[in-house]
């Protein structure tokens, strides 16, 4: 279509004068715009809401320690929703990873504890990340379970596990603030807390991963169409698998990004993610039926997400308003995705 020849109406009858015709899409700009129409959508939504909050308490929101605080809090979210972007866009779900969190980032704080290295922690807190990831996976794809109810159970019988064994007692690492470790993940270079460079790298590899990679490609064939996916030669099984895997890695390392940043782990550790992390992938526009999504629009989901509770305290409302300002951006989000994607259903 955009090379084909169409006579120029403006041109005198009996002179032979041609143009290009080019789809209006063929421009680069419009071209960005409809290629990232969710991300662009929800980034939107989270302009008009910092502009509102910052209306109604300019004091607050023109100076760095909102933000400072907000950012330090923020890569812990992060390390979770973009990889349930690639679980949801392969047509599943998962519920274990608050729990994955609690439990990778206790093995993290027993190596510590013990008296190891803390990168010798990071690497054990990885591994578990990975197995439960693949455990959780296997259940769903070979045990036949539903992953609603199988990452759910997961969930329970993990924390349970770890309030049986601790008995709700949490452990205090005050050693890691002088660890090499602590200084390269959870410092401050000039004020800015260094673990938002290592989610923003963790964003921009996923994102490349999603977007250029086979593996990518592989988990937007399976969550559309699972029986096309095979008969084009792509092992449906083991890709579902690979997610959760992921899944369990970025639990991994955002329990361990939320020990290093506390000096304590909790029992509880992962508990207050699950919803919040959940309306970060849906405001970010990735829906529920599988198929496509969106690894930039997931993180700047995390971020409006991240700074509603913070905005609505400083605004001035109790912290009652939170859950119902909570609802009130996702219900905008999703029918404002409805309206500004055509494949939205």
């Amino acid at each position: 279509m955009s090379n084909t020849m169409e006579p120029d109406l403006d041109t005198p009858l009996g002179e032979a004068s041609t143009k290009e015709w080019k789809h209006p899409s063929d421009h680069w700009l419009r071209g960005f715009v409809l290629d990232n129409r969710a991300s662009l959508g929800t980034l939107a939504v989270f302009v008009v809401m910092m502009a509102v909050f910052t209306i109604a308490n300019p004091t607050v929101f023109t100076t760095w320690y909102l933000y400072s605080s907000v950012l330090t809090t923020l890569p812990v979210a992060l390390f979770v929703v973009v990889p349930l972007v690639f679980v949801v866009t392969c047509g599943e779900i998962d519920l274990s990873f608050p729990a994955t969190m609690g439990f990778a980032s206790w093995v993290f704080a027993l190596v510590v504890q013990a008296g190891y290295d803390p990168f010798l922690g990071i690497a054990a807190a990885l591994v578990t990340g990975m197995l439960l990831g693949g455990l959780v996976g296997s259940l769903v794809v070979y045990g036949g379970l539903s992953s609603l109810i199988a990452t759910l159970g997961m969930n329970f019988l993990l924390r349970g596990l770890i309030q049986i064994i601790n008995e709700g007692k949490s452990m205090a690492l005050t050693g890691l603030a002088d660890s090499a470790a602590y200084r390269i993940f959870s410092s401050q270079v000039y004020g800015i807390p260094v673990q938002i460079f290592w989610a923003i790298g963790f964003v921009v590899l996923s994102a490349m991963l999603y977007n250029r990679h086979r593996f990518g490609a592989q988990v937007k064939v399976v969550g559309d169409n699972p029986d096309s996916a095979r008969q084009m030669g792509i092992d449906v099984k083991r890709v579902r698998v690979k997610v959760f895997v992921f899944t369990g890695i970025g639990a991994a390392i955002a329990g361990t990004f939320s020990v290093m940043i506390n000096f304590t782990w909790w029992p509880t550790a992962g508990d207050g993610y699950l919803l919040p992390v959940l309306a970060s992938v849906f405001v970010g526009g990735t829906p529920t039926w599988g198929g496509i999504g969106t690894v930039a629009g997931g993180a700047i989901g995390a971020v409006t997400v991240s700074f509603i509770q913070t905005g609505v305290v400083a605004a001035g409302l109790s912290g009652f308003y939170v859950q119902f300002f909570n609802g009130l951006i996702i219900i905008l989000s999703l029918l404002g995705h409805k309206w500004n994607q055509a494949r939205y259903r």
